[in-house]
């Protein structure tokens, strides 16, 4: 995902938004998007509930129209009666399904939708989201985390370049995380499929996407890969004693800034603190003071996105 600019949309662009916004009345809910995103990247969206994430997602499917602006998807202008484009997109908003029908039948009116003739399709989907044992199961009876599977087997059906995910591994359990973090990243290093990923689980975020970007109330504040992210995280040192007030003395004394934590430890964010934390603690020791927990603390990806929304609402008051 990179800030778009004008010009031709090159064969390596999967999915291009240059100057869109949406308005409801006089609510901006989206206001002058622009990015782009490569062919085979997998990108985090983010944002907090009411940032425009999951109206940029209905205008890239064509539920929404821009109000302004222009979106294109691997060439093609997005448009609800671009059927061709439509047979390259697989998404998933919400898992839908028909309660009474199976697995294999839900499946099945997917395949017809899609005017697939390969019966293989719903087989190969079954294996890849490990959905066998429930084929012939009722969707109504599967847990929540199943019904998840069988939304992105839809989505996944007709072999998309592009796959469009809200929420996709909500409800289900850490090993099936694992499995489809798997069969997502398969699918883009193997396969040069495009994701777009939204959710709230950052963690996990952070160990399948390539890049993310973060939306504040309908504008995109941050876009940034992940080797990037990595040198923008802060770190801090955290210090811990028997007796926090000496502590304190002694930072202050030594001209160390700090703050404390919910918990009471001290928090040091000063460069040499962090990148010397042994000469602190032989100070420590030196004047009567060991410290009982001192350790180097990198910010997550959860804390730089917060970091980055309360900045932004800063800068947006």
């Amino acid at each position: 995902m990179r800030t778009s600019s004008r010009g031709k949309i090159g064969s390596a662009i999967a999915i291009h938004l240059e100057n869109v916004s949406k308005s409801f009345g006089d609510f901006p809910a989206v206001r002058n998007l622009s990015m782009e995103v490569n062919r085979g990247e997998i990108i985090g969206f983010l944002g907090l509930n009411g940032a425009g994430k999951t109206t940029t997602i209905k205008m890239l499917l064509s539920l929404l129209r821009p109000s302004s602006g222009s979106i294109h998807m691997l060439g093609s202008k997005v448009d609800a009666g671009n059927y061709k484009l439509w047979e390259r997109v697989g998404y998933l908003e919400e898992a839908t399904f028909y309660p009474e029908l199976t697995v294999t039948e839900n499946l099945d009116i997917a395949r017809r939708m899609h005017l697939l003739s390969d019966r293989n399709s719903i087989a190969r989907v079954i294996q890849q989201l490990d959905l066998g044992a429930h084929q012939d199961k009722q969707a109504k009876r599967l847990s929540l985390g199943n019904k998840q599977r069988l939304g992105l087997a839809k989505a996944m059906l007709h072999n998309p370049e592009v796959l469009i995910l809200d929420e996709p591994i909500n409800g289900l359990d850490p090993a099936s995380v694992v499995e489809i973090r798997e069969l997502l990243l398969d699918l883009s290093r193997n396969r040069g499929v495009t994701i777009l990923i939204s959710s709230h689980l950052l963690e996990e975020l952070s160990k399948l996407v390539d890049r993310i970007g973060i939306m504040h109330r309908g504008q995109l504040i941050q876009d940034m890969k992940m080797n990037q992210l990595e040198q923008s995280l802060q770190k801090s040192l955290m210090l811990d004693g028997r007796n926090r007030g000496a502590l304190m003395r002694i930072l202050t004394e030594q001209g160390y800034s700090y703050a404390e934590a919910a918990d009471g430890r001290l928090v040091l964010a000063e460069g040499s603190a962090i990148a010397q934390p042994e000469k602190l603690a032989e100070l420590l020791v030196r004047t009567g003071q060991p410290p009982t927990h001192l350790s180097v603390v990198t910010e997550d990806l959860e804390g730089y996105f917060l970091r980055m929304i309360r900045t932004a609402g800063r800068k947006q008051a």
